[in-house]
């Protein structure tokens, strides 16, 4: 029985869905829970599995269009069901291609065409015909009735073309012009010269040609928002719009820090200084809930765990997955899952439910030398760290100046339900955590 494939909803706030992929073609066999296609959304990159067998027969979506949840994408049934009541207005779905023949003889005639000139072709030989750039004109048919199938365009080859005679040029160049213009592909004709042509004339022509076409050039381009970027830009917009924030910055001495990450090093336990401000982080934030909350209709929730968000970069935007109950994991517990959650991000392969119910989020951007930034609510939360360079800077000590390896930790928090005051003392208590590790232990 015929079964209709549909974009599927793959989270509550999800209202559309980009194809970016097609692992199958149509015409191909397709076993139920086998990848079908792939699915850009605002935040990841799903492979939704075939709900059911048979065979693809239509695809109402190519490649790169985005659609709404629950639109219909493809159609998979027997080979030989009828399918057009399932079609409506679109063009019937392509028959699966025939195996392609051997190689068609030399002198074979061209692809014939139905009556009004119209080539018979399937829709995935167009396709990379298009591509090719490839005439259907010129190919021969293997499949029934003479349609050309996608094996009879990528066999087809042109032609040998007659041998070109090379013409002496008419203009007259000094040899090292003329082996010049050769290397570069350059008509002598164009160089304009008044006598012969020379090596300085040709260098003059390349530079009016530069210059020609930086001036041609377009001084705009207009390049449409993806899925990810458009909802990163309504996230960013509706935070600033919900909450009203403030920042408050804190430099922190990171020499206990170093010396701590060295001696973990040293026991060959390697962390991250983002893996060591998560687990420090979660235990100031036990003991100030409410930089740990959230707000929904006018009410305080508040959380009794910590499911701390980390900021990943990517190409082209950025995602926020969190690292669950991360008081109650161990340093090694929580450098492990930021790098998988990092490298799953990379990968477009984040499921859904780590994206879903931070409750504290860190974003850092040490790593570019930023000294200090405003970083934007990740709501519905209340507050986000943002963490900057860590650098050397003069600082006094017991009335000397001295060298000390300093950080900047910048605070956004949402001023509806956090005072000044509390945004302070928690920054006190990281501050006083970092440089004096333990008291983790307290």
């Amino acid at each position: 029985m015929a079964k209709v494939v549909v974009m599927p909803k793959l989270g509550l706030t999800m209202t559309e869905g980009t194809v970016s992929k097609w692992l199958k073609k149509v015409g191909d066999a397709v076993k139920e829970g086998e990848p079908l296609f792939e699915v850009e959304t605002d935040k990841l990159t799903n492979t939704i599995e075939a709900s059911a067998s048979g065979v693809l027969r239509h695809l109402f979506v190519e490649e790169g269009v985005t659609v709404p949840v629950l639109d219909k994408v493809a159609i998979i049934a027997e080979a030989a069901e009828d399918i057009s009541g399932l079609l409506g207005s679109a063009a019937p779905a392509a028959a699966p291609e025939a195996p392609a023949a051997a190689a068609a003889p030399a002198a074979a005639a061209p692809a014939e065409k139905k009556a009004g000139g119209r080539i018979i072709a399937s829709p995935a030989a167009k396709k990379l015909a298009k591509e090719k750039g490839i005439d259907l004109a010129l190919v021969t048919g293997t499949g029934p009735n003479g349609r050309i199938t996608e094996d009879d365009v990528k066999n087809w080859k042109p032609a040998p073309a007659a041998p070109a005679v090379e013409e002496a040029p008419k203009t007259k160049a000094s040899p090292l012009a003329a082996a010049v213009a050769k290397d570069l592909g350059i008509d002598l004709e164009k160089i304009g010269a008044k006598d012969r042509v020379l090596a300085e004339d040709i260098l003059r022509y390349l530079e009016s040609t530069r210059e020609k076409a930086a001036d041609e050039a377009p001084r705009e381009e207009v390049v449409p928002m993806n899925g990810m970027r458009k909802a990163i830009a309504r996230n960013m917009l509706n935070s600033h719009m919900t909450s009203p924030t403030v920042t408050a910055n804190l430099s922190v001495d990171m020499s206990a820090m170093k010396a701590y990450r060295e001696q973990l090093k040293a026991k060959d336990i390697k962390v991250s200084y983002t893996d060591l401000l998560v687990k420090f982080i979660a235990k100031a934030l036990t003991e100030f809930p409410l930089l740990n909350c959230s707000v929904e209709d006018n009410k305080i929730i508040y959380k009794h765990y910590v499911n701390m968000g980390v900021a990943v970069a990517l190409d082209n935007g950025l995602v926020v997955p969190n690292v669950a109950d991360a008081d109650k994991k161990s340093l090694t517990e929580i450098s492990a899952e930021i790098k998988e959650l990092a490298k799953l991000a990379r990968e477009g392969g984040l499921p859904m439910e780590k994206l879903k119910g931070g409750t504290f989020t860190i974003t850092n951007l040490g790593m570019y030398g930023i000294e200090s930034f405003t970083p934007i609510i990740n709501q519905p939360e209340v507050a986000i760290l943002g963490v900057t360079t860590m650098e050397d800077r003069a600082v006094v000590r017991g009335g000397e100046i001295v060298i000390r390896p300093m950080m900047t930790l910048s605070l956004t928090f949402d001023h509806r339900v956090v005072d000044g005051s509390v945004a302070a003392e928690f920054l006190q208590r990281v501050k006083s955590l970092l440089e004096n590790p333990a008291l983790m232990l307290a």
